[in-house]
């Protein structure tokens, strides 16, 4: 499992792998590579293209 952060080039919001975003459907321990791709930024819903690597 990855345990890299990704951040939200709009907002600044950080995705953790160990947190996941389980308001988005994202359990807890899900890597960002394996987030579908139509999943959105929870605070400021940009695309998960829009974020880069911490």
């Amino acid at each position: 499992m990855s345990d890299e952060q990704w951040i939200c080039e709009a907002c600044g919001f950080v995705y953790d792998p160990a947190e996941g975003d389980p308001d988005g459907g994202i359990p807890p321990g899900t890597a960002f590579e394996d987030i579908p791709d139509t999943w959105m930024c929870p605070v400021c819903g940009a695309r998960k293209n829009e974020f880069t690597k911490l």
